[in-house]
């Protein structure tokens, strides 16, 4: 049995893009998370309310609703001086099959804490609170934490002010949508800041700072950017603090790989960043066409092509556990100019 599923994919450097299909317009999703850490740190919210990198990786998470989420991300509530009454955003079944194997057993009702996005909810509240704002409607797209947030998107995704067009997420708060080269271009910023700070510290900008902050915080707590068992904490797992990836829902990702001996041969001036998008949201097929897009790449190692095996072909199997299927990879990475699709 075969099928095609249709998706979009997007390599990019510094110089431009590497690979395209087209500059599709996608709604990012939780993949913006990074992007929107970043106008959460820059209210200066992380040194008023003593937050740490392992908060900073969580705000960037879409977590598993796992003890050492949930517990972090109350964490964070008390360090802005708030409490889960104070979020905006609802609970929800968990992302992880253990977990809510778990409440289901114990007959649990999850809070908004327990919600996969609370942590960047805690984030909002202690960046309105650093802005001198209420809290109460920190949700609003006119809420002046959201404005910023609008702000600093905009001005890392490259566009013009106001170049982005909002909606309303799952979990209740703004989020972005833009044409996909410019999710490939901010996450080669977070990787192209990592670079720059290691060579030049003292030198980079402020920004570059707090993008190379992002950056590590992720590479450095994994566990806390997704959870066990799941792509995004593999991924980064396995690379080592070279890259950083995010999910983002319906099919969205989005990849920061720092600059090495395989990227230089790939001809990008620097870090790159990847951007996909699958058309109909398909998760599964969309870790299979991230790990094929890295091997096609030739960015990882033979031991890290084994860490994501499991990924990268997985079995379709029917009712009675009879494989029907198998994903196969039917694309192919080439070389195009900056504006060819």
């Amino acid at each position: 049995m075969r099928r095609i599923i249709p998706g979009d994919f997007i390599v990019t450097d510094l110089g431009g893009i590497v690979e395209s299909r087209h500059a599709r317009v996608t709604l990012a999703r939780s993949a913006a998370k990074p992007a929107q850490a970043l106008a959460i740190v820059e209210t200066g919210a992380m040194d008023q309310f003593c937050l740490d990198d392992a908060d900073l990786a969580l705000m960037c998470t879409s977590h598993s609703s796992q003890e050492r989420h949930i517990s972090r991300a109350r964490g964070m509530l008390s360090k802005a001086h708030a409490c889960k009454e104070d979020l905006r955003c609802g609970g929800h079944p968990p992302l992880s099959d253990a977990v809510n194997r778990a409440w289901i057993k114990s007959d649990y009702s999850p809070s908004a804490v327990c919600s996969n996005c609370s942590e960047k909810h805690a984030g909002m509240i202690a960046a309105a609170r650093a802005l001198g704002t209420d809290v109460r409607d920190y949700k609003l797209s006119t809420h002046p934490i959201q404005m910023h947030v609008k702000r600093v998107v905009d001005d890392v995704c490259g566009l013009e002010e106001s170049g982005s067009q909002w909606g309303l997420d799952g979990c209740n708060l703004p989020a972005p949508a833009f044409p996909l080269h410019h999710l490939a271009r901010v996450y080669g910023r977070f990787a192209a800041a990592a670079d720059t700070v290691q060579t030049s510290v003292e030198t980079a900008p402020l920004r570059t700072h707090t993008l190379n902050r992002i950056f590590h915080a992720m590479a450095r707590y994994p566990e806390l950017v997704a959870g066990d068992g799941r792509f995004c904490t593999v991924l980064m797992n396995a690379f080592r603090g070279s890259l950083i990836g995010k999910l983002g829902a319906d099919g969205c990702y989005g990849i920061g790989i720092r600059a090495s001996d395989q990227t230089r041969r790939l001809g990008a001036e620097g870090a790159i960043g990847v951007a996909v998008k699958i058309e109909d949201g398909n998760i599964a097929i969309l870790y299979a066409a991230i790990a094929e897009i890295l091997r096609q790449l030739q960015i990882e190692e033979p031991e890290m092509r084994e860490t994501l095996a499991e990924f990268h072909c997985p079995p379709i199997k029917n009712t009675v556990g009879v494989v029907t299927e198998r994903v196969s990879h039917v694309f192919n990475v080439h070389a195009v100019g900056v504006g060819e699709s």
